[in-house]
């Protein structure tokens, strides 16, 4: 005789609402052991946690269960095979956590019920009218639509999310009907993410109005001749078996034969020896702590650093982290200690500017627990809103900067201490230049940018909100804008500290969240070799500089401007007319008006379109807009490098440094900003002049080594393409050999200008160029430009079938790889239209531009240690160049150990069909070194 009874209370919680809350609501884990995803279990067993913890009191269940769907093929599918046919398959990486989340729960001692051939909201179903004839309550934790029909008489829904009960009246305000009538509701309705037909055209609200006028489904399918809208009249006739069927499929099976009774599912407390060892196992350290300390039992050891991506949602939420002030030595001494005693930190500085080279070091933030931080004051400035104030001007309540450096400086370089920073090589120069060599690091912008290039940014704003859920705090409303903003010591100590604290927080949470997820992704290699280590060597870079004569800038300037003036004439000897050149509107009208050429369009302002594009094309057949190319071309070359690079000339070292952005283009390019020192055009003559400004000191040499053709010699090895790779084998001139296979024409015959056309084609198919583009290149008819492409691919077809494979595989897997693994992911791939295209063209083209970027990456990582000892220094990256600054008698030397790390930058882990080379040059600017 069974025990349950009036008296009892059985709660029936929704497996798979708990499994699909968990998985979507946190960012990906995995188990730092094997590289297991694990995040939908953790969050899991958050959410029974929560559940145990919440249920201890006077009106806690006496019977409860975990109910799970087992297998996608149910009898549903029987009466109509294409029920639920229309669900996304299950995520990869959720499928191998489903077998754990029972495991979960049977670790917390909870019934976990399944049936084959029946879905959970049936065994539900059953369970609740068994328990409501027995006298019993029944209380459902599930937002699950389809459940509401069984409220009513001793059995309630609760969203554990939104804490909401779901009652009678409840039900009613979603589907307008009691729960005794929405089968009916949704048997009209239909179920789109179920695929339950129902009758076409009928919402919800129309099929309970019908409802509620005709009493039931079937009084209304009897009497729908009484309808008086003709159309839902014969949808109701002509659908009727229809939606009889989508009655059957709706409606929840009270009878289902389970083989257990409701006493099986009697509460239990969680047993520590059975639920410990399974937290211990998939390695969920803080849970293990907590739930430990509810139990009153030791928590199990867990393998201590790195820890596991699963702290991340575990730890304090960041309304309620603790974030201190660091005043004086002793306060910090306690910190160090905890550094020393974990083996890494997060740290991240608050300074005066966004230039390393010159902005002051205002504060320090640390944090070696999520939740924990502190933000140490250095050189806030005294002001109107602080109530306290120092000798010289500063904030008091603040370490002296130069006590709290000799404090921090042994632990930021001692070896043994990991140091984590989001874009970590701004907070290394910065130190640098107060003396303290912050080594070694790991960088979350980076470890997002290995894992996830190609998707989305990768600042700390766009990866707390993504990954964490969490809008750190702003900077905008601290510092203001415009005329009246201030730098970050002007900012109170008060105000300084929740934001600083917070950013090494937010660094350390989404360390715990990306690091573990490198041996999953298999981009760990990617992290390690190209990434990591760069950052150091780049910093070094940044930080040398490269001179730059003022004088022969300002004397640039001014041919510039002459030879605008004299592009000017002639424009307006073409036109007939004196016009403004650089006015976009009074171009239009002289072209598109005046002259009347075809292809004018106006935008909304009224105006012509006379963007470069626009002018590419009509160049190819009229003079005008070529030469308005040319005026703007050296229009640019004017204020963009001989006028602004006077103005990044840093006074106190007389150099220009640029900055690179690691993790700026998906193809793993280094991007050159502040100045862009990489796109100084180098086709035109004016364009290689300006490299005349960047000198070396004296006694000094700069010395260029380039890559040759290295995207083309990838892609013969990549295409297996044996004419090019017989060419680079024999040292031929790749684009002459070209313009001879295309063009029938023998070397000894080729002409500048075929050579020039094969060129372009050479360089332009790697980047899938159409035969519109060609045109604009090369100025020639867009016909032409298609044939040159078409006889291109009829000589060379392992190209054609090289970007049909790789279209097919970014098609399949989302993303596309260089030989050195690096992934570059293609959202836009599966897109219609020109971003379709758009997606094609960078697909084809981030294999081959990404293993050449690549390669020069491990180039660059390998040269401190070739050319250490010797009077020379690593000054810039460009593409496929590295510039150096050489003593004059040591330069032989250089280009030797340069030029061998850089041919042998691929190897040992790529072996390349076709030899790298590598052009050399040295002189006393970059115009002569290049």
């Amino acid at each position: 005789m069974s025990g349950f009874g009036k008296g009892c209370h059985l709660h029936l919680i929704d497996g798979s609402a708990f499994i699909f809350r968990a998985f979507h609501a946190l960012p990906p884990l995995t188990r730092k052991s094997d590289g297991l995803p694990v995040g939908a279990v953790q969050g899991f067993c958050n959410m029974l946690h929560k559940y145990v913890a919440d249920n201890a009191g006077p009106d806690a269940p006496t019977h409860a269960a975990v109910i799970f769907d087992k297998g996608s093929h149910t009898f549903r599918n029987d009466l109509y095979d294409e029920y639920k046919a229309n669900r996304e398959a299950m995520p990869e990486d959720l499928r191998p956590q489903i077998p754990l989340t029972r495991k979960a729960t049977e670790a917390f001692n909870i019934a976990c019920k399944e049936l084959e051939g029946y879905e959970a909201d049936d065994i539900i179903a059953t369970l609740a009218c068994q328990a409501r004839d027995a006298g019993g309550r029944v209380t459902i934790i599930s937002s699950d639509k389809d459940l509401m029909q069984l409220v009513g008489d001793g059995v309630e829904m609760l969203d554990a999310m939104k804490n909401r009960r779901i009652d009678r009246e409840g039900v009613i305000e979603k589907f307008g009907v009691g729960p005794e009538r929405v089968v009916d509701v949704q048997a009209l309705a239909g179920d789109s993410v179920d695929n339950v037909p129902g009758a076409p055209g009928i919402g919800i609200k129309t099929a309970a109005l019908l409802i509620n006028e005709f009493g039931d489904l079937e009084s209304l399918l009897d009497r729908a001749e009484e309808i008086k809208q003709p159309k839902r009249r014969q949808t109701l006739i002509d659908m009727r078996d229809q939606i009889e069927l989508s009655k059957r499929l709706v409606q929840l099976d009270c009878d289902t034969p389970i083989d257990f009774g409701l006493d099986d599912l009697e509460v239990r407390d969680p047993d520590p020896e059975v639920l410990m060892p399974f937290l211990a196992e998939m390695e969920f350290r803080s849970l293990s702590k907590r739930i430990a300390e509810h139990l009153g039992v030791e928590a199990p050891i867990i393998a201590d650093a790195p820890p596991p991506p699963s702290d991340a949602p575990d730890a304090p939420s960041f309304e309620a982290a603790d974030y201190a002030c660091v005043r004086d030595a002793e306060a910090l001494e306690a910190w160090i200690a905890q550094i020393r005693e974990r083996g890494w930190v997060a740290v991240d500085t608050e300074t005066t500017g966004l230039n390393e080279m010159v902005a002051d070091l205002v504060g320090i933030s640390l944090c070696v627990e999520a939740g924990t931080a502190c933000y140490i004051p250095l050189t806030h400035k005294a002001g109107a809103t602080d109530d306290l104030f120092g000798e010289e001007g500063l904030a008091e309540g603040q370490m002296p900067l130069e006590e709290a450096l000799a404090l921090l400086k042994p632990v930021l370089e001692d070896p043994a201490v990991l140091k984590i920073g989001q874009n970590m090589k701004y907070d290394a120069k910065i130190f640098a230049r107060y003396g303290v060599d912050v080594a070694p690091i790991d960088d979350t912008m980076l470890l997002s940018y290995a894992l996830h290039g190609g998707l989305h940014g990768h600042g700390m704003d766009t990866l707390s909100e993504r990954y964490l859920a969490h809008s750190p705090i702003p900077i905008k409303p601290l510092l203001g804008s415009g005329k009246s903003a201030i730098t970050f010591d002007r900012v109170p100590i008060d105000d300084a500290v929740p934001y600083a604290a917070e950013d090494a927080d937010i660094t350390l949470r989404l360390w715990q969240t990306f690091k573990p997820l490198l041996h999953q992704s298999r981009v760990t290699t990617v992290y390690e070799t190209l990434e990591r280590p760069l950052v150091p060597v780049l910093a070094q870079m940044e930080r040398n500089g490269i001179k730059v004569d003022r004088d022969t800038l300002s004397r640039m300037s001014n041919a510039f401007a002459q030879k605008m003036a004299g592009l000017e004439a002639e424009i307006h000897e073409l036109a007939g007319e004196t016009f403004n050149v650089g006015s976009p509107k009074q171009l239009g009208e002289i072209l598109f008006d005046k002259m009347g050429i075809e292809g004018g369009k106006r935008g909304k302002t009224g105006a012509y379109a006379t963007g470069v594009d626009v002018l590419e094309d009509l160049a190819t057949e009229h003079d005008l807009p070529a030469r308005v190319l040319d005026w703007r071309q050296v229009s640019k070359l004017k204020s963009t490098y001989t006028d602004a690079l006077q103005t990044h000339i840093n006074p106190e070292t007389g150099r220009v440094h640029t900055s690179y952005s690691i993790a700026g283009a998906s193809t793993g390019r280094l991007a050159s900003t502040d100045p862009n020192l990489q796109n100084i055009p180098v086709r035109t003559e004016e364009g290689r002049r300006i490299r005349e400004a960047f000198v070396a000191e004296p006694g000094n040499l700069l010395v260029s080594l380039d890559y040759s053709q290295i995207e083309l010699r990838i892609l013969a090895h990549i295409a297996g393409i044996p004419a090019l790779k017989a060419a680079f084998a024999e040292g031929q001139d790749i684009h002459a050999m070209t313009a001879s296979e295309m063009f029938d024409v023998p070397m000894e015959e080729m002409t500048p200008d075929v050579r020039r056309k094969a060129k372009a084609i050479n360089f332009g198919v790697i980047y899938g160029i159409s035969g519109f583009g060609l045109a604009r290149n090369l100025r020639i008819p867009r016909a032409e430009a298609q044939g040159f492409i078409d006889r291109y691919f009829e000589r060379f077809p392992g190209i054609r079938a090289y970007m049909d494979e790789t279209k097919a595989f970014a098609k399949e897997h989302g993303y596309v790889q260089t030989l050195f693994g690096r992934r570059i992911h293609t959202p836009e791939i599966n897109a219609k239209g020109p971003r379709a295209s758009f997606a094609y063209r960078a697909a084809i083209n981030a294999p081959i531009q990404g293993t050449a970027a690549d390669v020069i990456r491990r180039a660059m990582v390998r040269m401190p240690a070739a050319i250490e000892g010797l009077p020379a220094k690593m000054l810039l990256q460009v593409h496929d160049e590295l510039l150096f600054e050489v003593a004059e008698d040591a330069v032989e030397d250089v280009i030797a150990r340069a030029r061998e790390v850089m041919e042998g930058a691929a190897d040992p882990a790529v072996h390349l069909d076709v030899k790298l080379t590598v052009d050399a040059g040295q002189g006393a600017n970059w115009a002569e070194a290049h």
